[in-house]
C-alpha cells in the first residue's frame, strides 16, 4: 500500500515541478531587508533540513538516551564489528537522501533545502591530520553535495550549506554537533576554529560560481558561555565576542573566494541571542534564527524584528517545527505575514510530525533495548537483521508519506476550507474510520481542546497529538493490540468532520463504535450543519479497551457530499469509527 502512495506522489511531481518552473532564478542576493533574486523580486524560502543524513541525533531514531552520533556508531560496533558498521554508514549516507526525495519536496512545494553538514565528512578531526596545522580533504562530504545539488537544479530548489557539527562540536548540547566533550570544542582550541574557518573557504571556492547554492548557514545554534562557563546555553552571555570573531574570519575567508552567496548568521543561545553580533561587517548577510515550542504571536518574534528595522539585515527562520500541524500552520502564517523565510526540522525521522516517517523495524525495540543497557542476548545476526531492514526503511519508497503535515504547510495557512483526508465513499455498507476526519485546521476540520506542544513555555503543559500515531494534528490517536487506530483522551465539545460523497439519496442506519468504562459520554450528529442526532448516549462497555457497536439510529442522506460532524457533547471514552448502512 505504501509503495502505491509513493507511486502516486512520483507521478503527479513532474506534472507540478514543470508547471511551477519559470526561468532560473539566479544567485539569491540582499537588498535592504528582502531577500532577492537575479529578477529583483522578494524570495521567500520555504524549506526543510535535512536532518539525521550527515549527522544523526539520536532522538530521531529513539535512542535520544545515547544523544551524539558517535556513541551510536560504538554502539553498533560492539553488535556487529566496526568493518560492517561502515557498511552499514556508507549505505545509509547513500539510501537515505535520493532524488525522488528532492522531487517530492518540489512537488509539494518547497523552494529550498538546509543540509546540515558534518565536518568529518569534509576534513579529518585537527588531532588526526598527518601534518599539524594542514587540512585534509576528504571526498565524500562534497561527492554528497554535489549529487545533492544536482538534483537542487533539475527541481529548481536553493541549497542552502549549514554547518551542524563543526569541529570540536560548538555547544553544550552535545548531540546537536556530535560533541565528545572529552576532547577540546570549538571554543577551547584555536587548531578546531582555524580548520572551521578552512572548511568554509574550501566549501565556498568549490561552490562560488553555483547558482543553485542558496547561501552559506556558517554555524548552527551555538550555546555556549563565553564570560560565564555555568551559562551553558549561552542565552545569557553580554558579549559574545569569540563568536562574532569566529564569523568574521569565516567571512573573510569565503569572501576571499566568493563574493556572491548570502552568508547566514545564527546568535548565541540556539540561534536567539545576538548580544554583540552587531553591527554587522557585510553586506550580504541575513540573520538566521530558530523557533521552537513557544506562541505563534507577534511579541515571540519581536526581537528579531527589531534588529530587522535598526540594522536593515533580512530574517530568516533557520530552523522549526517538531510540534503538531497547527503549531505548523500558524508559525507559517506569522512568518510570512512579517515577511520571513523559514526551513522546516525536518525531512524524515522516525515519528509523525514531518512529511516523512521512517518505519520502525520489526524488533526493533530490541537493539534499542541492547544500546539502553536492557538486552544484553542480542545476537550479531538478529543486530545485522534489524539494521539492514532500517536501511531499507529509510528509502523515499519506504517511509510513510503524512500528507496532513504537508497540507498544514502549503494549504492551511492560507485556506480554512476542509478536505476529505481519504474518499469516503458512501454506498450500501459504508465504515469510516473515527482518525480518517478532514484534513484542515483546528475549529474547522476538527475541535481539539489540546493541540499543540509549547515545551520552551513557562507552566504550559500540552503536547498535541497524546498518541503520537497516524496524524501530527491535536485529535489524540492510538493503536489497539490488532494496530487499528482509533481516537481516545475525548473531552466535552470536542468534535470531528468528515467530508462525505453519498451515491444514493436515501436513509442509512448509523451506528458508532465506541469504548468506554463510564455512564458519562454522549454525542450529537449534524450533517451541513443541521443537527440529525441528538444525546446520543455512550454505552458503557466495561473498559476503555472494549469496543462495541451503538444501537442503530436512522438519518437521511441526500447524494452528493455530505458534510458530517460528530460533536462530543460529553467525552470520557473512545472512538473508532462508525458505521453507514442504506435501508
Amino acid at each position: 500500500m505504501q509503495k502505491s502512495i509513493f507511486k502516486t506522489i512520483i507521478a503527479s511531481i513532474f506534472i507540478i515541478i514543470f508547471s511551477l518552473r519559470a526561468s532560473a532564478q539566479g544567485y539569491l542576493r540582499v537588498n535592504g531587508v528582502h531577500i532577492e533574486n537575479d529578477e529583483n523580486k522578494n524570495f521567500i524560502l520555504r524549506g526543510m533540513g535535512f536532518g539525521g543524513w550527515m549527522l544523526q541525533e539520536g532522538y530521531m531514531f529513539h535512542l535520544g538516551f545515547l544523544g551524539q552520533q558517535y556513541k551510536i556508531k560504538q554502539k553498533i560496533a560492539s553488535l556487529i564489528g566496526e568493518k560492517e558498521t561502515k557498511d552499514f554508514y556508507d549505505k545509509w549516507l547513500q539510501y537515505h537522501t535520493e532524488k525522488a526525495d528532492i522531487d517530492s519536496m518540489a512537488a509539494w512545494g518547497f523552494n529550498s533545502i538546509r543540509l546540515p553538514m558534518h565536518y568529518r565528512l569534509f576534513t579529518l578531526p585537527a588531532k588526526d591530520e598527518p601534518v599539524k596545522g594542514k587540512n585534509t580533504w576528504l571526498p565524500k562530504g562534497f561527492e554528497m553535495i554535489d549529487s545533492l545539488l544536482s538534483w537542487c537544479k533539475q527541481d529548481h530548489i536553493y541549497l542552502i550549506l549549514d554547518l551542524h557539527a563543526a569541529p570540536g562540536g560548538q555547544g553544550n548540547d552535545l548531540p546537536i554537533s556530535d560533541r565528545n566533550p572529552d576532547d577540546p570544542s570549538l571554543w577551547q582550541s584555536q587548531a578546531n576554529q582555524d580548520k572551521t574557518v578552512a572548511l568554509w573557504e574550501e566549501l565556498a571556492k568549490r561552490y562560488a560560481g553555483e547558482k543553485w547554492i542558496g547561501g552559506y548557514d556558517i554555524l548552527n545554534e551555538t550555546n555556549w558561555g563565553f564570560d560565564d562557563a555555568k551559562d551553558i546555553r549561552g542565552t545569557s552571555e553580554k558579549n559574545n565576542i569569540p563568536l562574532r570573531n569566529l564569523f568574521i574570519q569565516i567571512t573573510k575567508a569565503i569572501r576571499s573566494v566568493d563574493a556572491k552567496h548570502i552568508i547566514f548568521l545564527e546568535g548565541n543561545g540556539f540561534a536567539n541571542n545576538y548580544t554583540g553580533i552587531f553591527p554587522l561587517w557585510d553586506k550580504n548577510m541575513v540573520i538566521s534564527f530558530h523557533k521552537y515550542g513557544n506562541f505563534n504571536n507577534q511579541s515571540s518574534i519581536q526581537n528579531f524584528l527589531d534588529y530587522r528595522t535598526k540594522y536593515k539585515v533580512p530574517l530568516w527562520l533557520g530552523e522549526t517545527g517538531e510540534n503538531s500541524n497547527n503549531w505548523f500552520t500558524h508559525n507559517i502564517q506569522l512568518m510570512e505575514n512579517n515577511d520571513i523565510g523559514w526551513s522546516w526540522w525536518q525531512l524524515k525521522k522516525m515519528g509523525i510530525n514531518n512529511p516523512l516517517e521512517i518505519k520502525e523495524p520489526k524488533n526493533y525495540q530490541q537493539f534499542v533495548d541492547y544500546c539502553a543497557g536492557k538486552n544484553e542476548n542480542l545476537s550479531k545476526t538478529e543486530a545485522e537483521q534489524i539494521l539492514n531492514d532500517l536501511l531499507q526503511n529509510i528509502k523515499i519508497v519506504n517511509n510513510i508519506y503524512h500528507k496532513d503535515v504537508i497540507d498544514a504547510m502549503f494549504r492551511q495557512p492560507y485556506a480554512t476550507s476542509t478536505l476529505s483526508f481519504k474518499p469516503n465513499i458512501v454506498a450500501k455498507n459504508t465504515f469510516i474510520q473515527a482518525v480518517d476526519y478532514d484534513l484542515g485546521r483546528n475549529g474547522f476540520a476538527y475541535n481539539d481542546a489540546d493541540t499543540a506542544s509549547y515545551m520552551y513555555t513557562p507552566g504550559v503543559h500540552t503536547q498535541g497529538n497524546r498518541g503520537h500515531t497516524y496524524r501530527n494534528d491535536g485529535v489524540d490517536i492510538k493503536n489497539n493490540l490488532d494496530h487499528e487506530p482509533y481516537v481516545f483522551s475525548i473531552e466535552n465539545g470536542e468534535w470531528l468532520l468528515y467530508t462525505t460523497e453519498v451515491k444514493k439519496s436515501g436513509k442509512y442506519h448509523i451506528t458508532f463504535i465506541t469504548s468506554s468504562d463510564n455512564d458519562s459520554g454522549f454525542i450529537n450528529l449534524y450533517n451541513n450543519d443541521k443537527l440529525l442526532l441528538q444525546n446520543l448516549k455512550v454505552e458503557n462497555t466495561g473498559s476503555k479497551i472494549n469496543f462495541k457497536s451503538s444501537k442503530t439510529k436512522a438519518i437521511f442522506l441526500r447524494k452528493g457530499i455530505n458534510k458530517m460532524k460528530i460533536y462530543f457533547l460529553k467525552g470520557g471514552f473512545n472512538f473508532k469509527g462508525f458505521h453507514l448502512k442504506a435501508e
